[in-house]
Parts: structure tokens; C-alpha cells; sequence
């Protein structure tokens, strides 16, 4: 599950857990601003139509931002199994990551694409995106327990790569801002679908390539 192959150049290797690790920690800032339960900080400062009017709102917001950043953390750690010599580890971090997804961040994430701003075209994208997440994850569970460990691990990455459009996502958004300024309705409907597609066609790219 999720691992790397050594037909990777080590470089690459090293360059993604530096940069991940740097974004997960500006996405663990972001989480800890809505500890405990705040409603007006941060991305709640422009959802408070739904916060006021759709009382069961926060609870799929909090369940996404909680269980997202250890979805980010678990599959960060399966990547990274081999190196940490933990026995085991591979197997039970993919189950939480797994369960974390299918039962948590991906049925919240999907509520809460309903109510994304920037209109329809913003909408639609975050209920693909959470639907194949949510898809893709199941299609690997399923697969490791057929014990089809290959296209096990190749489903994985496809969900992973959907994982981290959470952190895609900011970055386009930084991107966009400061190289044209667009209207901020303007920038959801563009980063709504470049903060995962790239992800997915690099992946499968690679995939392709035979480097997954």
C-alpha cells in the first residue's frame, strides 16, 4: 500500500517529505484555529448562512477538519512504513486511514461540497472529488483483501493523491491571488478543480510510467 517504488529518483523522495511535512504543518495551524469549536474564525467567517440556518452544518465540518489532518498524517506514515522499521505499521495505519475515510472525512466532505461557494460549477467539483475519494479507498480496501496487493497499492495512491488536494488546493488558491487577483468567487470556482485534478493525472502519469 502507498509505497515507493525504488525507480523513483531518491531526490524526488526526499523533496516530497520535505514539502509535505512543511504543509502539513501550515494545515495542522489551520485545524487547531477551530479548537475548541469555534464558529467564527477562519472559513466559518463566510459560512455563517449555513452555520445559522443548518444547525447540523458544523457537525460535518468539524468531523472533515478533524479526521482530515490524520487522514493526511496515516497515509503520510504508509508511504513512509518502510523506513520507520515498526512492524505492523503498514497494515493498521492503512486501516485508519481507511476508516477514517469511508466513514468520516469523505461522507463530511461530500455534505459540505453541497454548500461550497462559488456557485454550481464550485459544487459540483467537491461532490466528484469526495465521491471518487471516497471510491477510490473503497476499491483499495477492497483489492487488499482479495490480496491483489498491486493494484492495491496503485488505488491507494490514487486516493492519497486525492488526500492531499487539501493541501493543493491552498496552494493554487496562494498561486492565483498573487498573480491575478481575482474576484474570491472567481478563485473557488478555479481552485475547486485544479486542487485535485492535477493530482490525479500525475498519478496517473505514473502509474503509466510504471513508477508506482
Amino acid at each position: 500500500m502507498l509505497s515507493v517504488r525504488k525507480n523513483i529518483p531518491k531526490t524526488l523522495k526526499i523533496l516530497f517529505i520535505l514539502g509535505f511535512g512543511y504543509f502539513f504543518w501550515l494545515m495542522l495551524k489551520i485545524t487547531w484555529e477551530y479548537v475548541p469549536l469555534k464558529t467564527d474564525v477562519s472559513f466559518l467567517m463566510i459560512k455563517q448562512t449555513e452555520v445559522t440556518s443548518r444547525p447540523e452544518y458544523l457537525y460535518f465540518f468539524y468531523t472533515h477538519v478533524y479526521t482530515s489532518i490524520f487522514v493526511l498524517l496515516t497515509g503520510f506514515l504508509a508511504i513512509l512504513r518502510k523506513g520507520l522499521g515498526i512492524k505492523d505499521l503498514h497494515k493498521n495505519i492503512g486501516k485508519i486511514y481507511i476508516f477514517l475515510i469511508l466513514f468520516l472525512a469523505a461522507p463530511s466532505g461530500i455534505y459540505m461540497g453541497i454548500f461550497a461557494n462559488g456557485g454550481i460549477c464550485s459544487k459540483i467539483s467537491f461532490v466528484i472529488l469526495g465521491c471518487l475519494w471516497w471510491f477510490s479507498t473503497l476499491k483499495a480496501y477492497q483489492l487488499a483483501r482479495q490480496k491483489k496487493f498491486r493494484d492495491h497499492q496503485q488505488w491507494m495512491w490514487r486516493s492519497f493523491a486525492l488526500t492531499i488536494s487539501a493541501i493543493t488546493l491552498r496552494m493554487w488558491k496562494v498561486i492565483i491571488v498573487y498573480l491575478f487577483h481575482p474576484d474570491p468567487m472567481d478563485v473557488y470556482q478555479i481552485i475547486a478543480w485544479l486542487g485535485w485534478i492535477p493530482n490525479i493525472l500525475f498519478i496517473e502519469y505514473l502509474i503509466a510510467r510504471k513508477l508506482l
